[in-house]
């Protein structure tokens, strides 16, 4: 592992076989993440490792929605490196209160739902109740680079 776990959360993603990446540069104008109060709002996180986009596509016409599931949990956990980049301490996150995901899908499909489980599913393993969260899954016709999901996250911390 190239960098030590620094937080009970880092520590919790390694068991989980994960690691926080580098925050993604952003495609356009905006930034990663911005803090308002006491919640810090991430931009919509695609799911890259290291750089790439690992499928392209449509869930549902070419990318199969239990791959996009894994691509959803990708993209959570892009969005916490982005936490990371404006709080410092993911340990500092005291709940993810909402997620919105969306999935680029083929007409017919109507799993939006199940793919974005892929993000809420991590996030409940990671912060235990912590991250039970409010949450919207959204079908869209394309997104960003072709992507076939993309995740965003609002945590409030401490």
């Amino acid at each position: 592992m190239e960098n030590q776990p620094t937080s009970a959360v880092e520590r919790r993603l390694a068991e989980l076989g994960l690691e926080l990446p580098e925050v993604a540069a952003p495609v356009a104008a905006y930034v990663p993440a911005l803090v308002s109060g006491n919640l810090v709002h991430t931009s919509g996180q695609l799911p890259f490792i290291k750089g790439e986009l690992p499928a392209t596509g449509k869930v549902g016409a070419g990318v199969d929605p239990v791959a996009a599931k894994e691509l959803a949990a990708t993209c959570a956990v892009n969005a916490l490196a982005a936490i990371k980049s404006v709080i410092g301490d993911l340990d500092r996150i005291t709940r993810i209160v909402k997620v919105v995901g969306f999935v680029s899908s083929d007409p017919s499909f109507t799993g939006q739902p199940g793919v974005i489980n892929g993000a809420s599913e991590l996030l409940g393993s990671v912060f235990g109740e912590a991250g039970a969260h409010a949450r919207s899954a959204v079908g869209v016709a394309v997104l960003p680079l072709d992507s076939p999901v993309e995740v965003e996250l609002v945590a409030e911390f401490s």
